[in-house]
């Protein structure tokens, strides 16, 4: 049986670029895989042939060859079928399967284009908690963080007197080492150098190799106004220094809004809870209400309010953040009961209780639907 044409095996043009070829097999190993198509009699001998055409075609010289004379070229040479050298089971396969994993993970693992990349610092989190009053104004406020830092004596090289690390032996600056299991090629962290790819010969005193030490270090942080408890704010850079002069991470800042005496709040909205007289809400009158940025707003109530009832301020709210308006504020009366009543007090309250029958409708409708609750109960 002939073999087919390489090009047509990968799916490929024959003026294809070596990306292009590439990312052809990369798609044809993943779907052949004899390990994901245990139900395909055919994947292994697809996998194989789609194996044997990449390592032709991935060399220039041997992709040059092949497309003057054909398969032609190979027959009897050992980098063909014939030979064994590009099959399943040849040796050339982790070859070429070690090529699709550094592509797949070489960016992943830092060490795409040779060299092991210094070790990002990790990430902090810092807890806020402001006032009401500081989240409607926004402020500005200096906080210490404790964080690793890089050390100045070695300027963050982990090495004494400024010397320069040196290449790792075992793994040659790469960070890893691989070991050949089967048909693949196994990558593993360098036991040699943790995987920095450096090795210090003679380690600083200060931070014992490391390149950094413990340190507070104050931050002064702009906190807009209108956060809200969960608002998160990133200063880029501001983390824990990187390994050996590696870049620093990011500092994060989650704010918590305490509560307040006065004031609830949903999003822009305030809420303040107000007790009145009973002769206030009954009358109906003017009243003066607390607002959060510290002044004074003038509420009117109408006659008969009753417990519950709300009224809006508008724009006496807290400002959305980044700009985005205000909102407002809503008064919600709460009808006072007397207590601790005199005896001249108790007088005229039974007085104006004998002369309301017909001032609480709510009252009478209650009891009119109790009334006739209690006669069908009889019947």
């Amino acid at each position: 049986m002939s073999k087919r044409d390489f090009y047509e095996v990968l799916g490929v043009a024959r003026g294809a670029s070596a990306d292009e070829i590439k990312k052809a097999y990369r798609s044809k190993a993943r779907a052949l895989h004899p390990d994901r198509n245990s139900d395909n009699p055919n994947a292994e001998a697809q996998f194989k042939e789609a194996n044997e055409a990449y390592e032709i075609l991935k060399d220039a010289e041997k992709k040059a060859a092949y497309d003057r004379f054909g398969h032609a070229a190979f027959d009897g040479s050992g980098g063909g079928h014939r030979g064994g050298g590009a099959g399943f089971g040849g040796g050339d396969f982790s070859s070429a399967f070690s090529d699709v994993f550094d592509d797949l993970f070489g960016d992943f693992m830092g060490q795409r284009g040779g060299g092991r990349r210094a070790a990002r610092g990790a990430d902090l989190r810092y807890n806020l908690r402001i006032t009401m009053e500081e989240a409607y104004n926004g402020l500005q406020k200096t906080i210490n963080v404790p964080t690793a830092v890089a050390c100045s004596p070695c300027n963050g090289t982990g090495a004494e007197g400024g010397t320069e690390p040196a290449t790792c032996p075992t793994c040659s600056g790469m960070g890893k080492v691989r070991a050949q299991q089967g048909f693949f090629t196994v990558e593993r962290t360098c036991p040699t150098c943790s995987g920095m790819g450096q090795i210090i010969k003679n380690p600083c005193k200060s931070c014992g190799g490391q390149g950094r030490v413990e340190k507070d270090r104050a931050l002064n942080v702009n906190i807009p106004a209108g956060v809200e408890t969960g608002t998160r704010i990133r200063l880029a850079g501001e983390g824990e220094a990187g390994m050996r002069g590696g870049p620093p991470g990011d500092l994060y800042i989650f704010v918590e809004v305490a509560k307040h005496e006065l004031f609830e709040r949903e999003g822009v909205n305030l809420f303040c809870r107000v007790p009145v007289s009973m002769a206030k809400a009954a009358l109906g009158g003017a009243i003066e209400v607390p607002t959060i940025d510290g002044g004074r707003g003038r509420v009117q109530i109408p006659a008969g309010s009753q417990s519950g009832r709300q009224m809006r301020l508008r724009s006496k709210g807290m400002p959305a953040l980044r700009g985005g308006g205000v909102g407002d504020m809503f008064i919600e009366l709460a009808v006072e009961t007397p207590v601790n009543l005199t005896s001249r007090q108790k007088e005229l309250l039974r007085e104006f209780e004998d002369l309301s029958e017909d001032n609480n409708p709510e009252s009478n409708s209650f009891f009119s639907s109790v009334k006739s609750f209690w006669e069908s109960m009889k019947g």
